[in-house]
């Protein structure tokens, strides 16, 4: 096993190469994506620092949460459109690797940061009386350090464990990142059980977060259907829906890519929806949080004036 482990120095990033006559434009696509997506999620950023009127413990996790999406697209847009510009596809073992880490790490704290924002939106509209006890800052922080640090397990431990697989050729992943499925097609000899230790683990940390958030907004419709007024309902389910969108198109794609066996995995068009979670998703984020929701909008609104001419 060291010795066929040690074959394989470096892979090669098949991507979007067979669109030879597209490398210009797709280029200039996912630049202006990824521009748009870290302007935008930093618009966020900046937003929920500066104003006073966002900085309940909703905000504390939206504010994370565009943070998060800047990383996890910087993990792998950049590296695309290198390949991209330059043509050379090649990326060394350890860089595959550390790749896969930072977006396991990215993702899985997604995972529990969203759940985590369920809770919140539970806590608020279940128990508006015990709000600010259940989320107070110190809890709001113990929230977010637990996401972090779960992801960060998941990333070593999914990283860790396929990588001590062998790998003596072919390296051709055909991925444009280093994605657990591809990779795992390239390991030598049977790796069913390896398959279905990974397939495990990723339901594990992808099916509980979900389920908490199931068990939260199932209990949040109960609250709103006992709101006597149409008004309060409506006011109550708008503080819920932009969460909603988000875990919709996150979890979505999430449970369909990584909770099934390796062979069904599509060379045709996994990457295609690869782009949807790993760089449509991120960009989405900032547009929906910041179009469905009055508080943030006021909140541009006010900063845009700061920034206008004073009176005179």
């Amino acid at each position: 096993m060291g010795t066929n482990a040690s074959l394989v120095t470096e892979f090669v990033l098949v991507g979007f190469s067979r669109l030879v006559h597209f490398q210009g434009l797709l280029f200039s696509l996912f630049l202006a994506v990824y521009l748009l997506t870290v302007a935008g999620n930093l618009l966020i950023v900046a937003l929920v620092s500066t104003d006073a009127a966002l900085q309940s413990p909703m905000y504390f996790f939206l504010r994370i949460l565009s943070a998060l999406e800047i990383c996890y697209t910087s993990v792998t847009v950049p590296l695309l459109l290198h390949h991209l510009l330059t043509g050379r596809r090649h990326i060394p073992r350890s860089g595959c690797a550390l790749q896969m880490f930072f977006f396991l790490f990215f993702g899985a704290t997604e995972c529990c940061l969203l759940a985590a924002m369920a809770y919140d939106r539970y806590a608020a509209i279940c128990e508006p009386l015990r709000y600010q006890m259940l989320l107070s800052r110190r809890v709001c922080v113990q929230l977010a350090g637990a996401a972090w640090a779960c992801g960060a397990l998941v990333g070593l431990g999914h990283t860790s464990f396929i990588f001590s697989l062998p790998f003596c050729g072919p390296n051709a992943i055909p991925h444009f990142f280093c994605e657990i499925q591809p990779v795992l097609q390239l390991v030598c000899g049977d790796t069913s059980l390896n398959e279905l230790q990974i397939i495990l683990a990723a339901a594990l940390i992808i099916l509980c977060p979900f389920g908490l958030i199931l068990s939260s907004y199932g209990r949040i419709l109960v609250t709103i259907f006992r709101i006597p007024s149409a008004a309060g309902r409506r006011k109550a389910f708008s503080t819920c829906s932009s969460h909603l969108v988000v875990v919709s198109l996150f979890y979505g794609t999430a449970i369909f890519i990584y909770i099934r066996p390796k062979a069904s995995y599509d060379p045709a068009t996994d990457p295609l929806l690869s782009l949807f979670y790993a760089v449509i998703t991120p960009i989405l984020n900032p547009v929906i949080y910041s179009l469905r929701n009055t508080d943030v909008k006021a909140a541009l609104k006010r900063s845009i004036q700061k920034m206008g001419p004073s009176e005179i």
